[in-house]
């Protein structure tokens, strides 16, 4: 099937409160891996294991024609990227897409992706890091999606990460999620409740100035990175709160802040400071400690699902509206 090369003029957005929750899954139905952003070289065996967990829960597995493809850093071309992903939008069949792995390369295609048929019978959209893009964008369509691990997380003892793929499990097929978080000195106290949004900061940067920027108003935000500088980080804190991201927000839940660079200039604080300090004037609660991100324990998060949060020094909770 040939890519749509624009945005579809059906795909209006939609209002921003009880966004469609996709069917949750059951046994017999089939999910398609394919992977919109980097290339897959020397990753079969994380594809293999993706494909028997997934029948072991008795589903179905399709996985894109062009997913071991290679065109310098990416998986495939932006056309052959986009091909796959929109066959899975299209084929009625499909109940699930599950992104075989980050890196970068999603935000290319997204002006090629078509989703009307998506938006006549909604799925599941499953990843995190460069795939926040798309969660952004199936946000602003009024669809939940789900942040959660991706193939390339599966290692050969799938023991390792029992926490994370169990809870990818129940959020798939419709299980409660509720998380009480470590606690933090740095936890900035407080109650919310609200749409949860949100995925890797430097995509969420991105998408500034785009129609796949979130509207954060009424909302909780989650972030995570991974392998930047912290003045990095600051700069791009200290952008998203000059173009209004956080004036309305209900609430922010700190994921992790993995391979962190060091700079020959210090910066100084500690991660959670420099989170504290950009947000200094707002008076939402702020949760640190939310085990998901760019690590092994990373535990499934349902965008678009309203979840009321609790923050504590002695510990957070996160509970999803059922």
């Amino acid at each position: 099937m040939a890519c749509s090369v624009s945005f579809s003029q059906n795909n209006t957005i939609k209002t921003e409160t009880n966004l469609i929750q996709p069917p949750y899954l059951k046994a017999g139905d089939t999910v398609a891996i394919v992977a919109p952003s980097g290339v897959l070289k020397n990753r079969n065996d994380e594809v293999n294991r993706a494909k028997k967990l997934l029948e072991s829960w008795k589903l179905h597995v399709v996985i894109g024609k062009h997913v071991f493809n290679q065109a310098d850093h990416f998986a495939g071309t932006d056309q052959e990227r986009c091909e796959d992903f929109q066959n899975a939008l299209d084929d009625p069949t499909i109940k699930a897409i599950w992104s075989a792995r980050g890196g970068y390369g999603t935000v290319r295609i997204l002006d090629k992706l078509d989703y009307t048929k998506f938006l006549e019978q909604p799925k599941w959209i499953i990843g995190y890091s460069d795939i926040t893009a798309l969660h952004n964008q199936i946000h602003n369509l009024g669809v939940q999606s789900l942040h959660a691990i991706m193939c390339v997380s599966l290692p050969k003892d799938l023991s390792e990460i029992e926490v994370s793929i169990s809870t990818f499990k129940e959020a798939i097929f419709g299980k409660p999620l509720n998380y009480n978080l470590k606690g933090s000195k740095y936890n900035k106290t407080g109650i919310a409740s609200g749409v949860l949004v949100g995925g890797n900061l430097t995509m969420l940067h991105t998408m500034l100035g785009s129609k796949e920027s979130i509207d954060t108003s009424g909302k909780i935000l989650f972030i995570e990175e991974i392998g930047e500088y912290k003045y990095h980080i600051d700069r791009m804190l200290q952008s998203l709160k000059r173009a209004g991201y956080f004036e309305h927000c209900k609430g922010v839940i700190v994921g992790d802040m993995s391979k962190l660079r060091k700079n020959t200039t210090l910066w100084g604080t500690s991660i959670e400071q420099l989170v504290l300090d950009a947000l200094s004037e707002y008076n939402f609660p702020i949760a640190f400690n939310m085990p998901a991100g760019h690590e092994d324990d990373n535990r499934a998060l349902i965008l678009g699902r309203n979840v009321d949060l609790t923050v504590t020094i002695e510990q957070s909770t996160i509970k999803f509206e059922e």
